[in-house]
């Protein structure tokens, strides 16, 4: 979630993350689009050529608009733009950030001039749509919502009423990286890897602390991964819960090298991580950044996997709105339609390796991808996924309070 927690989940241009990742699968198909994509009306009048409309008009020409998006890194696949680009005709600056905050403090000022953004749905996007920093959508000029998965659509029903504001962009899970020979040799061959057991049993964290434990810097993240493996609800903000994930880090603190948002995907790949704490997306990156660094060397590749924990695990989305003072809305929902057409969006997972919330994608994403459960979940490991909810202000200032105490080792 990419980011608040995915505050760096990968790379943005892709890192959270989102100093989100490396490139891990170049795209396999141009994103070059026709008018079978679903194109809106108005989009089809910015796509001239296809739709045989007139060169008079800004709308019309669309050579005189700029779109200003602002976006995750590494969050795109690398021809998207230049494919939207060259349907259009419309210019794309694109910016990108790294934390979730960044963007809300942007959007709260007001007059940034963005005209989309990615936020992360919960619980980001949640108060940026109470607060009225989106406009509602107009679904006449997004015919392609029809691809959309509607579990996912109705599950964020409850921070968007009717989806009037946000439309799902990208989901993943937050989970243990683990480099299998490494956790094996300090843990012994038969030692389940399926379990946050691997991080929060003190009896193993202390064996693996010589190999290297990371855990993501984010309260919401680690506070939902403690309790879930307490078998406690990380969405009910109990009153004990505080002094439960305290103890629970406070027993494996002394073995955690680092807490951080993106550096862990880079020490993972290199051997300096053995098990990480870390977003779906970023451990298949930091695979295929091993398998490209043994190939280069003649050495044998690692055997890093992400796994998903039994116990259950945080469920985040991406979305993406367009900012109630955006300059160009029409643009702006040429751009949002033009990401679900099935065919862009499944390149840009081939390329970020995190699982869209296109239905009608699915059949077009790398196989490879497609069938990484660690990517797209298995119904019965979805049904223990938990969508993280906002907690009342006394409860997160506590739980923020706790986070940097466990942290100092406090």
């Amino acid at each position: 979630m990419r980011p608040h927690a995915r505050q760096t989940r990968l790379a943005a241009p892709c890192p959270h993350i989102r100093g989100r990742r490396v490139n891990p699968y170049p795209p396999i198909r141009s994103t070059a689009v026709s008018l079978r994509l679903g194109f809106a009306p108005l989009a089809c009048a910015l796509l001239l050529a296809a739709c045989g409309g007139d060169s008079t008009g800004s709308a019309a020409n669309g050579g005189n608009q700029a779109l200003n998006v602002y976006n995750w890194s590494d969050y795109v696949a690398e021809d998207t733009i230049s494919g939207f680009e060259q349907a259009t005709g419309i210019k794309v600056n694109y910016d990108v950030y790294s934390e979730n905050e960044t963007l809300e403090a942007k959007l709260t000022a007001g007059g940034a001039g963005y005209d989309v953004v990615f936020p992360s749905a919960r619980p980001f996007a949640q108060r940026q749509i109470a607060a009225g920093l989106y406009m509602p959508l107009d679904k006449d000029q997004l015919p392609n919502l029809r691809h959309l998965d509607p579990e996912i659509m109705d599950g964020l029903t409850d921070i968007d009423p009717g989806n009037r504001h946000v439309v799902p962009y990208m989901w993943g899970t937050t989970g243990l990286g683990v480099n299998v020979d490494q956790v094996r040799a300090a843990l012994g061959e038969d030692v389940p890897l399926d379990s946050w057991d691997l991080l929060f049993n003190p009896a193993n964290a202390e064996k693996l602390a010589d190999c290297g434990i990371t855990v993501l810097d984010d309260d919401q993240e680690a506070f939902g991964a403690a309790l879930i493996w307490l078998g406690r609800d990380p969405n009910a903000g109990a009153p004990d819960e505080i002094v439960a994930v305290r103890q629970a880090y406070g027993a494996i603190r002394p073995y955690i090298r680092t807490f951080n948002n993106a550096e862990y995907k880079d020490a993972l790949a290199n051997g300096d991580a053995c098990l990480v704490m870390g977003y779906s997306g970023d451990i298949g990156q930091a695979r295929d950044v091993a398998l490209e660094a043994a190939e280069n060397t003649g050495n044998p590749a690692p055997d890093i996997r992400y796994v998903i924990p039994k116990e259950g695990a945080i469920r985040w989305t991406d979305v993406i709105a367009i900012p109630a003072d955006a300059r160009n809305p029409d643009a702006a929902h040429a751009f949002i339609n033009y990401l679900m057409a099935p065919e862009v969006i499944a390149d840009i997972t081939d390329y970020v390796a995190y699982a869209n919330a296109n239905l009608a994608a699915t059949g077009l994403v790398d196989p490879e991808i497609a069938a990484d459960e660690g990517v797209y979940p298995p119904e019965d490991v979805r049904a223990k996924l938990v969508d993280p909810v906002s907690l009342p202000e006394d409860v997160q200032r506590q739980r923020v309070r706790a986070w940097t105490q466990i942290k100092s080792g406090r």
